[in-house]
């Protein structure tokens, strides 16, 4: 099953939605809108386990691009 991640877990006002065939590509695709949508570079080792523990199955519903 698919997984996803909101990035207003971590990021306040962020809306967006990362998607990903599984918890490896979530990750992949949350560090490339983190680059894109917030600047960050290198993620630090606090937020990835943030956003690891974050990810879970996907929803049906509100569904956006895992794309940056």
């Amino acid at each position: 099953m698919a997984k996803e991640f909101h990035c207003s877990d971590v990021m306040q006002g962020c809306d967006y939605v990362v998607q990903g065939k599984d918890e490896d590509e979530v990750m992949q695709n949350a560090a490339q809108h983190g680059k894109a949508a917030h600047g960050l570079d290198d993620i630090p080792a606090d937020v990835q386990q943030k956003v690891r523990s974050g990810i879970h199955d996907s929803s049906q519903c509100d569904k956006q691009s895992a794309k940056a």
